[in-house]
């Protein structure tokens, strides 16, 4: 399972011009592609919505050999319930640190060198208070789970992960497929998980060879597969084929065929004019204020 790589982890966001400050100016990740799509995606990367939306990779590095943030932006709503299923992404970047000082946003220090901050809509933070690496600075996702026995297995058996390390005191394990690569930690949370209506979804690239026996294995094994293997199309760009599954708490999961993947997430130049040009053609808080409404709250 070498060959098998994360790739991001997907937030629906509601406020896209705040979502970029934080990305870029506290974090000091740069845009890396921005893409506008007309409809829903047919795997749901958006969430449940049919409408217009947007897709904005945001990054430390390219998408080859760093994790990423996929910030998915639905036209017209405004804000999504947190659950207690993301309990955060974890990176080193004194320079972060000092860009959050810098620019007033709340910062909250919760270990030695540890400080723990949010991105717009609530989504937990934690940065490592040491010089950024010349690797990629993020470190891991945290997930909670109800059974951690239970989603060892199934992460490790059935997705080929290996465990890293194990935190009896903190009942969380820590795994990845690969030691250079951002980590996985599920963390138990001796309770049932809520999604609420925020959850995000982490993706991994496999060799395009391996998706359909992927695929019969979750079958063979009884496990939740939400969308089949499907062909994903990006206008103007490489089309990818993925298939989504579920974990045992519901936490979604996107494979996708590594080779079309490279083409596609190859950095675009102009990711940040696009983004800026979407976000300043974009009315709708205009218009919501100007009829006295609000954004549809998720």
């Amino acid at each position: 399972m070498a060959l098998r790589r994360a790739l991001h982890f997907v937030f629906k966001v509601g406020d896209r011009a705040k979502t970029a400050t934080f990305y870029r100016d506290v974090l000091g990740m740069k845009i890396l592609r921005h893409e506008e799509f007309e409809e829903g995606c047919k795997a749901t990367c958006n969430g449940p919505y049919d409408g217009k939306w947007s897709k904005t990779m945001v990054g430390f590095g390219p998408e080859d050999d760093h994790f990423v943030a996929e910030l998915t932006y639905n036209y017209g709503v405004g804000e999504y319930h947190l659950g207690n299923d993301f309990l955060g992404l974890t990176l080193q970047s004194s320079k972060a640190v000092s860009n959050a000082k810098r620019l007033g946003w709340p910062l909250t220090e919760v270990g030695e060198a540890l400080y723990m901050t949010q991105a717009p809509g609530g989504y937990p933070f934690y940065i490592v208070d040491k010089e950024q690496p010349d690797s990629d600075p993020v470190q891991k996702v945290c997930l909670g789970v109800s059974d951690l026995q239970r989603s060892t297995h199934y992460w490790t058996t059935l997705l080929g992960m290996k465990v890293v390390e194990k935190n009896e005191e903190k009942k969380s394990v820590l795994m990845g497929f690969a030691g250079t690569q951002c980590k996985l930690e599920l963390q138990d949370l001796s309770g049932s998980v809520d999604h609420g209506t925020a959850f995000g979804r982490i993706a991994f690239s496999c060799p395009r060879e391996q998706l359909p026996d992927l695929e019969a294995l979750m079958k063979k094994e009884n496990q939740k597969i939400l969308t089949p293997l499907v062909s994903l199309d990006t206008p103007g760009k490489a089309t990818v084929e993925v298939v989504i599954l579920a974990d045992p708490d519901g936490h979604e999961i996107c494979f996708v065929g590594d080779e079309a993947f490279r083409q596609l997430s190859m950095v675009d130049p102009k990711g940040n004019e696009l983004l800026n040009k979407a976000m300043d053609e974009d009315k709708s808080d205009e218009w919501f204020a100007k009829h006295n409404k609000q954004k549809a709250a998720a």
